[in-house]
């Protein structure tokens, strides 16, 4: 077919949206490489990813183009691809997050570099939703974030925590610091631990380089905040009698993470080659059967905008520090960092994702006071 073919077409599909190709409108796209027609035409999402981190097109207001085209059908139209084929075939057939795999988004995301997320993050270093409520800026909403958590699973002085997924140890110093808990965390960042341990020292905190199914022991509290996303579809069962193990009879165990509207068994073939490999965003239905039988669920909370706030807050803390980033990192890294964090800004927008708070204890224990938002 000809460029004329498949830039018509792709004109046809954005009309609708608002969206002109080479328009005036903040989200329309202005295209630099007629091979950029063909490309999408062909791969989908991941040529759409891949042809803005080459440069054949930008949009003045890339998060306003994003959110158009995620609040409409277009995702579901090209999933009908070879990349997406392949992705979902290769969940189907393997366990892509087994053990084996397990440091492997360690090693290509979350080590890419502590100066990265230094720059890009609040002061405590939370690379997960934000609390909006009542914050003014980024460092208040993700302290209201720590306490909303620490107040739902009712943390006091003196427990003992698993924080399975424990990043930077931002919620880990912050319960040992302001509500006297006693935490163990577990990553599988080797970048993460040796920050994590430096910023804890003095703290009841011990910061481990670990897969989730590997730890032992019985704790007040299991909390994961961000690790649910890594998980994938054939072990949330699991994780959730990680969870029931680790906890003690009369404990409570709370779950933050992404969420989507739809059950799903593979990712954006774009977001898992560049930024999260073997990611995977769990559904209701999907987390509701992997506790049915182990766990009650107490409180499920959604306040999924909130993400969009927050990844505004790390692209202008991005975007800002670039200029001394810009050497060590190079101009595809910051065209695919930037993408990558818009995209997802958009994703909340057009409530395509959601971001999910949910708080659970065991058969028979009295129902804890936890519906705090």
């Amino acid at each position: 077919m000809s460029v004329n073919h498949h830039k018509e077409t792709i004109q046809a599909l954005l009309s609708p949206l608002g969206i002109t190709l080479n328009g005036d409108q903040p989200w329309d796209i202005q295209v630099h490489n007629e091979r950029f027609y063909k490309r999408v035409m062909s791969d989908g999402a991941l040529g759409l990813g891949e042809s803005y981190m080459d440069g054949w097109w930008d949009s003045p207001s890339l998060d306003q183009f994003l959110t158009r085209i995620l609040r409409s059908d277009l995702p579901q139209k090209f999933r009908s691809n070879f990349k997406y084929a392949l992705l979902a075939l290769q969940a189907r057939l393997f366990n892509m997050q087994k053990l084996k795999r397990a440091f492997q988004v360690g090693k290509e995301h979350y080590d890419v570099g502590n100066d990265l997320y230094v720059r890009m993050l609040d002061k405590r270093l939370l690379y997960t939703c934000a609390y909006w409520k009542n914050a003014k800026n980024l460092d208040e909403a993700q302290e209201a974030k720590l306490d909303l958590v620490c107040r739902k699973i009712g943390l006091r002085e003196g427990m003992t925590v698993l924080d399975l997924g424990c990043g930077w140890g931002g919620f880990a110093i912050y319960a040992a610091e302001k509500y006297g808990a006693k935490v163990t965390g577990v990553t599988v960042s080797k970048r993460q631990v040796e920050l994590a341990r430096e910023r804890a020292k003095g703290l009841p905190v011990d910061i481990r380089l670990q897969d989730y199914r590997t730890v032992e022991g019985q704790y007040d509290r299991v909390v994961s905040i961000g690790i649910m996303e890594h998980v994938g579809y054939k072990n949330y069962r699991t994780y959730m009698q990680v969870a029931d193990r680790c906890l003690k009879e009369d404990g409570i165990a709370f779950i933050h993470t992404i969420g989507g509207n739809n059950s799903e068994k593979s990712s954006n073939p774009w977001t898992n080659k560049y930024i999260f490999p073997n990611g995977m965003i769990p559904s209701i239905t999907q987390l509701g059967k992997a506790m049915e039988n182990i766990f009650v669920m107490e409180d499920w909370h959604n306040f999924g905008p909130d993400y969009d706030t927050t990844l505004m807050a790390w692209h202008e803390n991005f975007e800002k520090a670039w200029p001394e980033l810009k050497d060590k990192y190079g101009e595809r890294f910051y065209r695919m960092w930037r993408y990558y964090l818009l995209s997802s800004a958009a994703g909340f927008r057009a409530r395509y994702t959601q971001l999910w708070q949910i708080v659970m204890t065991k058969p028979g224990r009295e129902q804890p006071d936890c519906r705090l938002n």
